[in-house]
C-alpha cells in the first residue's frame, strides 16, 4: 500500500474548485480555501488548473489530487491527454486525477497507456474517475491507483441522481482491490459517513464545502419556495 494512498483511509479530500468567470477563479483565492479546508481536518486537497495545483501544493502539506479540465463536458475532458496528465503531475500533483471512462481519448491512446506512461515519467500515483462499474473495473486492471465514482450521473449514459451514487460505491469497494474514493453530489456530512460505510476508501466533497455561489444558491431556492 502506497503512503500516501494510505494517509487518505477513511478521510475526507475537499476539491477547492471555482468555475471559469466566478469571482473566486484565481490561484491565490483557492490556495487559501485549501488552507481553510485543511485547517477543519481535510486529509487531502483535489484542485483544477496548473496554477491553483502548483500554488496549493507549496502552501499546504497535504496530498494534491490535481487535474485539469480541457473541452467539452460531454466529452473527455478531465484531464483528457497524457501531455495533460503530464502537465498536471509536474505542476506538483501528488495523484493526477483523469477521465476513466470507455470514452476515446482524444490523444487516441488507451487509459492503461495513459496510467503507465505517468507512472513511469513522473511517479505521480494515477485517479481514474469513473461513472459505472465496469469502468471502474477496467481502471483498477489499467493500473489506477485509486478508482473514483466522480463521473457517475455525469455522462449521457449514466442517471443523474439528487445524491450520490452509494450503490455503486459499495458495488466496486467489493469487487476490484484498488481504494475507491466517493465523489459526486455529497452534500451533508451524513451523506460522507454513508458513503464511508459504503466501503469508500476516502471520500471527496467539493461545492458543499467551496462553492458559495451554489450554496447560496440551495438557501435562496428553498427560501422561494417557502414564500
Amino acid at each position: 500500500m502506497n503512503a500516501l494512498v494510505a494517509q487518505l483511509r477513511h478521510r475526507l479530500v475537499v476539491s477547492c474548485q471555482a468555475y471559469p468567470g466566478e469571482p473566486m477563479r484565481d490561484p491565490d483565492t483557492m490556495r487559501r480555501v485549501a488552507l481553510a479546508t485543511a485547517a477543519g481536518g481535510a486529509a487531502g486537497i483535489r484542485a483544477q488548473g496548473l496554477a491553483d495545483i502548483a500554488a496549493i501544493r507549496d502552501a499546504v502539506g497535504l496530498p494534491v489530487i490535481g487535474l485539469w479540465k480541457d473541452g467539452d463536458d460531454d466529452d473527455v475532458f478531465i484531464t483528457p491527454t497524457l501531455d495533460h496528465a503530464l502537465a498536471v503531475a509536474r505542476a506538483g500533483a501528488h495523484v493526477v486525477a483523469l477521465d476513466g471512462t470507455s470514452r476515446p481519448r482524444p490523444d487516441g491512446r488507451t487509459l492503461g497507456e495513459t496510467v503507465a506512461a505517468v507512472h513511469e515519467r513522473t511517479g505521480a500515483l494515477v485517479m481514474a474517475d469513473c461513472a459505472t462499474f465496469e469502468e471502474g473495473v477496467a481502471a483498477a486492471e489499467a493500473g489506477a491507483d485509486l478508482v473514483g465514482t466522480t463521473l457517475a450521473g455525469y455522462t449521457a449514459y449514466t442517471r443523474k441522481q439528487p445524491g450520490p451514487d452509494l450503490d455503486l460505491v459499495a458495488r466496486l469497494a467489493r469487487e476490484i482491490d484498488v481504494p475507491v474514493v466517493a465523489e459526486g453530489r455529497i452534500h451533508t456530512p451524513a451523506q460522507a459517513a454513508q458513503a464511508l460505510r459504503a466501503g469508500a476508501w476516502a471520500v471527496v466533497v467539493g461545492t458543499a464545502i467551496t462553492h458559495p455561489t451554489t450554496i447560496t444558491g440551495w438557501f435562496a431556492s428553498a427560501m422561494a419556495d417557502a414564500r
